[in-house]
This record gives C-alpha cells, sequence and structure tokens, in this order.
C-alpha cells in the first residue's frame, strides 16, 4: 500500500473519532445548541478558509471575494429546496456546481491580471453579485430569502468539511497541484517549463468557487434565512484572515485559522464591539512576530514531531 494511502487512510479514521467523540457529546446534550451552532460553523469556515487556501496560498492569486460564491452556492441551494422542494443533497451538489460555473467564467477574463489588480477585481465581482441578488425580488430581494428548512447538521457539516480537505489535500499533492504551486513560487519559470499557467490558475479558482458555493449551502440551511448583507466585503475578509493567520499555502493552518477565529467570536459573543479589535491587535501581532502565518506553508505531520526530537536528542 502507498504511503500517502496509508496516511489517508490514519488521518480518516481520526476524523471518524473525532466525529463520534462530538456526536455523542452533542447527542447527550454535554455541547449544549450555542456551541453546537458554533462547532457548525466551525466545519464551515474551515471548508471556505481551505478553499480560499487553494486559490490564494497553493496557486499565489490573491482573490478577495470569496462571499460571493458562497453568496451564489446559498441561494441556489435554496431556491431548489424552497422553490423547487427538491432533495438537500442535490441542492449542496447543484449548488457547489452553480458557483464553480461562475467561477469559471469569471476566472477566464480576471487571472490575466495579478497582485492587487486581480483583488480589486474580485472584490468588485463579489459586490456586484450582492447587489445583483439584492435586487431579485424572486429570492426576497433586500428582506432576503426567507422558509429555509434546517437540513444541516453536524453529521452534514463534518462529512462535507471532510471531503473537501482530503479533495484539495490529494490534488495539491497531484500533478496538477504541483503546477499550481509552480506558478506560485514563480509564474514566469513555470510559464518556460511548458506549465499551461491560466489553465491551473482558472482550474484552481474554478475548484475554490464550488466549494465555497457547498458551504454556501450549509450555511442557508442551518440559519432558515439567509441575506445579502451576510455576504459583504467583511465577510470575505473575515476568511482571508483565517488564511492568513494559519498561513498561506497550509491547509492545517487553515484550519487552525478557522477554529480559532471562530471561537474567538463565539467567546465574544456578548462584547461584539471588541471583536475587531482583537482581530486588529492579533493581526498585527502575527505581522510582527510571524508573517508567514502560525504554520506558514508546512503540514503538521508526525514526521515534524519525529524530526524535531532527533534535533533535540543531536543537541544534546
Amino acid at each position: 500500500m502507498k504511503e500517502i494511502t496509508k496516511k489517508d487512510l490514519l488521518l480518516l479514521v481520526l476524523g471518524l473519532a473525532v466525529y463520534a467523540v462530538v456526536q455523542s457529546l452533542i447527542s447527550i446534550e454535554v455541547i449544549g445548541p450555542f456551541w453546537t451552532l458554533n462547532i457548525v460553523l466551525i466545519c464551515i469556515n474551515i471548508i471556505l478558509a481551505s478553499s480560499l487556501n487553494l486559490i490564494n496560498g497553493f496557486t499565489g492569486q490573491f482573490s478577495i471575494g470569496h462571499a460571493g460564491f458562497m453568496a451564489v452556492g446559498a441561494y441556489a441551494g435554496a431556491i431548489l429546496t424552497v422553490k423547487l422542494q427538491l432533495p438537500f443533497l442535490l441542492a449542496i451538489i447543484v449548488g457547489a456546481l452553480v458557483a464553480g460555473v461562475l467561477g469559471f467564467l469569471i476566472g477566464l477574463p480576471t487571472l490575466r491580471l495579478s497582485g492587487d489588480y486581480l483583488a480589486i477585481a474580485t472584490l468588485g465581482l463579489g459586490e456586484i453579485i450582492r447587489i445583483t441578488i439584492l435586487n431579485i425580488p424572486y429570492v426576497g430581494g433586500a428582506s432576503g430569502f426567507m422558509g429555509i428548512d434546517r437540513f444541516t447538521d453536524f453529521t452534514w457539516a463534518f462529512f462535507l468539511m471532510l471531503f473537501t480537505l482530503f479533495f484539495i489535500k490529494n490534488f495539491i499533492n497531484s500533478t496538477h497541484g504541483r503546477a499550481c504551486i509552480s506558478i506560485r513560487e514563480n509564474e514566469i519559470a513555470a510559464e518556460a517549463m511548458g506549465v499551461n499557467t491560466t489553465k491551473y490558475k482558472v482550474l484552481a479558482f474554478t475548484l475554490g468557487a464550488s466549494f465555497a458555493g457547498m458551504a454556501g449551502v450549509l450555511f442557508a440551511h442551518y440559519f432558515y434565512i439567509i441575506h445579502p448583507t451576510s455576504f459583504t466585503f467583511m465577510k470575505s475578509f473575515d476568511y482571508l484572515t483565517m488564511v492568513v493567520l494559519g498561513g498561506l499555502g497550509s491547509l492545517t493552518g487553515s484550519i487552525t485559522g478557522a477554529v480559532l477565529l471562530t471561537f474567538i467570536s463565539a467567546a465574544l459573543a456578548d462584547y461584539p464591539e471588541w471583536r475587531m479589535v482583537i482581530y486588529s491587535l492579533m493581526l498585527i501581532a502575527l505581522m510582527l512576530y510571524r508573517p508567514q502565518g502560525l504554520f506558514g506553508s508546512k503540514e503538521l505531520s508526525f514526521k515534524m514531531f519525529h524530526l524535531k526530537g532527533r534535533e533535540r536528542r543531536d543537541i544534546a
């Protein structure tokens, strides 16, 4: 059995163990409704942070319009379950596909830009999506889309998060993922080596948008109502902060960033005015002492602990 398959199986077993423990604690009400909500939100935020990291961290683009794709998935999924009475699983698939197709159509022209220009373009596109939804009475317009059934629970959120992480991890370790990383390291050199940079930038952007759309469907079907103001620039900024905090180019970092920031938001629920102050102080401290993020571009692994232990023994 290949080493990568063994690692995947080990991580899958660990994931199932975590699911069994948390689900048991929720079932016997040791974890109350407030923290259950935040655990589901952590799973959704991990999907969004890791999919944004695929674009920003692994491919080296700078997109800040992720909330726009989340909105597309949320509204597409809600239309299917509320207006057309279709199954939730189909809503998840269609929400991801619609957001992915939109990401592909938007990515083709905008990914010819780079750096600040791409950031401004994706920011504008996120706002165009939000303003467009705001002016469609069929989905509630400014009043929001109400009457959405709660189909999302911890099981849905956890296993879709697990699927997202496994997909992105294996994509990064594939030939296509290595091509994306080569673009991040040096786009001109990658192109000189025969890498089709436009193709891989659009591919990463489309995959990232698809997972954001899937997270949007989960979000809509957990909170009963979705509103255009739920998908503003500040929402995209939150996901970008999770990625930067954890480390651009690290899935472990995306998980850590999403867990930390969601936990801080939950802990400060009674003091909302302090939330942005603490966010800002955390980012300032991070830029001063750890500008590459908590994990940089590294992943947490057993090998990391093994190497550190061996280094300590060598020094002794």
